[in-house]
């Protein structure tokens, strides 16, 4: 059990680090967006929508 643990373990993590490269560049576009548009209410409703979106 122990060897499947520690797969299991260094899966995890290289998954973590790739979900935070991942939302580091999703940040970073969001912030390149932000410049372009005017800041106003439904910019901001867009911005929040793809969070309830599935990924598949």
């Amino acid at each position: 059990m122990a060897k499947d643990d520690d797969i299991h373990d260094t899966k995890s993590k290289r998954y973590k680090a790739m979900k935070a490269r991942h939302t580091a560049e999703r940040k970073r576009r969001a912030k390149v967006k932000a410049k372009k548009k005017p800041k106003t209410k439904k910019a901001k409703a867009k911005k929040k929508a793809p969070k309830k979106r599935k990924r598949k």
